[in-house]
C-alpha cells in the first residue's frame, strides 16, 4: 500500500465517528496559508483512511466520490466547531496520505480533501 508522508505542527481536532478516531487538519497548498486542503485521518497504526469513506458510504447514504468527501469534511468541521472533542493546538504530527480527492467546489472553505491515517506525539484518551 503507498502512502504519502506529511509531517506538520498545528492545530488538530480529535473526535470520535462510528468506532474510529478520527483526527481532522487543514494545510495550504501555497504560502498564502488558507487551509484549503482538509486532512481527515484515522488514529489508528493499521488504518489506510478507508474506512471514511466506506462510512461516508454506509451512514450518509453517499455512492458518489464528491458525496462521500463532503460528508467526511462535514463530520470534521462539525467536530472542530463543537469544540467538545479534543482540540490539540501545537500538535506534532506524521500523516500518511492514502487518498488525495479534489472537490469539483469549494466545500467546508476546502478544494482539497486528502485521508489516511494519522500518527500523534501523545494518542488522544479513547473517545
Amino acid at each position: 500500500m503507498s502512502f504519502t508522508e506529511l509531517s506538520a505542527t498545528g492545530r488538530v481536532t480529535v473526535f470520535p465517528l462510528d468506532g474510529l478516531t478520527v483526527a481532522y487538519t487543514t494545510r495550504s497548498g501555497d504560502a498564502r496559508g488558507l487551509g484549503e486542503i482538509g486532512l481527515v485521518a484515522v488514529v489508528d497504526d493499521q488504518a489506510d483512511g478507508d474506512a471514511l469513506w466506506r462510512l461516508a458510504q454506509q451512514l450518509g447514504g453517499r455512492g458518489h466520490g464528491q458525496d462521500q468527501a463532503r460528508w467526511i469534511l462535514t463530520q470534521a468541521s462539525r467536530a472542530r466547531m463543537v469544540a467538545s472533542f479534543t482540540d490539540l493546538v501545537e500538535a506534532k504530527w506524521t500523516a500518511y496520505i492514502r487518498r488525495r480527492f479534489a472537490l469539483d467546489a469549494l466545500f467546508a472553505n476546502h478544494e482539497i480533501l486528502m485521508t489516511g491515517r494519522m500518527d500523534l506525539p501523545v494518542t488522544p484518551a479513547p473517545l
